[in-house]
């Protein structure tokens, strides 16, 4: 149930203060401090437990004969505090998400207003206009100017045509490249507190980019809105024209909330739910049909299956080969990747090597639903694709190649995301940006990728243990990642070689596990050939008895870069997923989040005494546990520990 209060000007219960043009709004447990000083533009400070970290910092968005925030005359304020608990349809983390927090909203001068909110972890604001006409958003300032010396986290680009799919540095901000910039999230960290930069609520607006301007201050950047385009072979459309502004938009709106998490405690990086909290909420009436899960990958290994008695590729046989083994082990999806259509411009004719409409109706008998690859343009080009998917029975598409950020391509995701709900079809955006919210209002889009996941290990080797583990601290803790996890041929970074005939991944089999429960994605995939499962039943085991949606989620214990270890409870069943990066790591967790006086049978698999050189060398340890019990994990270099935890009775 809701709960909302609305407070008058001076009420100092909410953690406001009007002294002339500065105004001060606390978090509700009075431990994060924002000040909004009103002089020549809306600049802002952030401190904590009294320490200052963000100051001088400021806001702006240029209409062009307008600027607002240059100047701003006050009008009225309103100071609200909230706390509600909002349920997600697909509950990555948590079912119940607490949302408390009090908000500054200050009416100003020219048919605008600022929104300030204050959390327990963090600021975030936005604009709202209240204008009759459309309006053309020249730029937005979005300066960030911290009190110390801080390091930044990123992902580096020289271009707004990036799929997000890039290594993280991690350097002194003095030290960053001016002449590029990063995709968000960014993290930055002054040694005491860690902040977590992004965006929510992202609609009709182009992605927010961050540029350095200083040693301890940043800028947004932001691509510009394309107004004419050009042929860019089978999967893109080359940018002709550009307006001489990032957005065309209504008068009256909100426009994407600018969030700060703050934490001196790295696994509240990972358990954060800021973009949950800041976004606009579920618009569908119906929900029942959204089922998130696990998914077969064929085009990780390119279908090379082996160890059966027809000849393998993109064919009948082969994707039936994938449906049985998905339905031996309950997994809901088998994902036909680029090669089940004759061509990827036509996505109406499927590829002569296969009967689709056969392999639909042989699925329904195994309980198997299909997903389809696509290619963004092909989707644009034939907007009607959506109908004919449900009327053939696939459950689902995954979109790829997007590659851009700007307000069209930010507007296109949403035009999917609506039209393929219409049509309870389900979405996987592929060569994406990072998730901003349309996954809470439209929650048939599982997942995005926008990430060094595993495919770059087919012929790169880029997605390694020390860039896997900065994963849940940045690209994931803003919304759910399509990694694509699964690979049974593991091997240390000197061993691996890249091929696609026997992919690999670099880091441990358990490691390898570990992403089951530490990565969070509505649609989680099983990259590997069926036949690499078949043979260690272990550990198919574990990963299909693994859950994609939890009730509640606990970051035990984490190292930004180094380790981290997530408990997460569907039910009555616990697991834990613990990652390292390339040193190893001894972690001693406590298992007090267990019920008192129940016996628990576990079942743990974990690193190999030999899996310091092979890595594909891991044990299995069943046994029971009680409440309280201490566990002792050991991490390889390049490691990983798994644990399912299940009452004995």
């Amino acid at each position: 149930m809701k709960k909302q209060i609305l407070l008058t000007t001076l009420l100092l219960s909410a953690g406001v203060r009007l002294m002339a043009q500065t105004i001060d709004l606390t978090s509700p447990d009075n431990k994060i401090k924002l000040t909004v000083d009103l002089k020549d533009r809306i600049n802002y400070s952030v401190s904590v437990n009294g320490d200052a970290l963000l100051s001088n910092s400021y806001l702006q968005l240029d209409l062009g004969k307008q600027k607002l925030g240059e100047k701003p005359k006050l009008i009225k304020k309103a100071v609200t505090a909230v706390n509600t608990v909002l349920h997600p349809v697909v509950s990555l983390k948590n079912s119940s998400v607490p949302n408390n927090y009090n908000q500054l909203k200050l009416d100003l001068k020219g048919d605008y207003s600022v929104e300030f909110r204050a959390y327990n972890d963090g600021v975030a604001y936005r604009f709202v206009t209240n204008k009759k006409d459309s309006i053309a958003i020249n730029n937005e300032d979005v300066h960030l100017n911290f009190a110390d010396n801080v390091e930044a986290s990123y992902l580096e680009t020289g271009s707004f045509k990036t799929s997000y799919e890039i290594v993280y540095q991690r350097k002194p901000l003095a030290d960053v490249n001016k002449g590029k910039m990063s995709v968000l999230p960014i993290l930055f960290d002054n040694k005491k507190y860690k902040v977590l930069l992004s965006e929510a609520d992202l609609y009709d607006y182009p992605c927010l980019f961050v540029k350095t301007t200083g040693d301890k201050s940043v800028d947004a950047i932001f691509p510009k809105a394309p107004l004419a385009f050009g042929p860019d072979g089978d999967r893109s459309l080359e940018i002709k024209k550009e307006a001489p502004y990032i957005a065309k938009t209504a008068g009256k709106r909100n426009f994407p909330w600018r969030f700060v998490v703050i934490t001196d405690q790295d696994k509240e990086l990972v358990a954060n739910q800021m973009v949950a909290r800041l976004s606009t909420q579920n618009q569908l009436k119906d929900t029942k049909w959204i089922k998130p899960g696990q998914v077969t990958w064929e085009w990780w290994h390119n279908a090379y299956v082996y160890g059966v008695d027809f000849k393998s590729g993109y064919n009948q046989e082969t994707y039936k080969y994938y449906i049985d083994f998905a339905s031996k082990y309950g997994i809901p999806y088998i994902i036909m990747d680029e090669g089940w259509a004759k061509t990827t411009e036509n996505p109406f004719e499927p590829n002569p090597t296969i009967n689709l409409h056969e392999l639909i109706d042989y699925g329904k008998k195994k309980n198997v639903k299909i997903i389809l690859w696509f290619t963004w343009l092909s989707v644009e080009n034939h907007f009607d694709i959506f109908e004919t998917l449900k009327k053939w029975g696939i459950a689902g598409m995954k979109i790829d190649f997007m590659d851009r950020s700007d307000q069209w391509m930010v507007n296109y995701y949403t035009r999917v995301a609506k039209e393929a709900a219409k049509h309870q079809i389900l979405v996987d955006f592929h060569g994406a940006f990072k998730p901003a919210g349309l996954e809470y209002a439209y929650p048939n889009v599982l997942s995005y990728e926008g990430v060094i996941g595993m495919e770059q290990n087919i012929g790169g080797g880029w997605a390694t243990p020390d860039n896997n583990l900065y994963l849940p601290f940045l690209r994931n803790a803003v919304g759910p990642m399509d990694y694509t996890p699964g690979a049974m041929r593991s091997a240390h970074k000197k061993d691996y070689k890249p091929t696609w005939v026997n992919t690999m991944s670099i880091g441990t089999r358990a490691h390898q596990l570990a992403m089951y429960i530490v990565f969070e994605s509505g649609l989680q995939m099983l990259a590997d050939n069926p036949y690499n499962y078949y043979r260690e039943p272990e550990a198919i085991k574990f990963i299909t008895s693994v859950p994609v949606t939890w009730d509640e989620t606990r970051v035990l214990d984490a190292s930004l870069g180094e380790y981290v270890v997530t408990a997460r409870r569907k039910g009555g069943n616990w697991f834990i997923g613990a990652m390292g990066n390339s040193k190893p790591h001894e972690i001693t967790i406590n298992t007090s989040f267990l019920k008192p006086g129940i016996t628990y049978n576990i079942t743990l698999i974990k690193d190999g005494i030999n899996a310091d050189f092979q890595a594909m060398d891991f044990k299995q340890v069943i046994k029971t546990i009680k409440a309280g019990e201490a566990i002792d994990i050991k991490m390889e270099a390049d490691g990983g520990w798994v644990a399912r935890i299940e009452p004995a009775n």
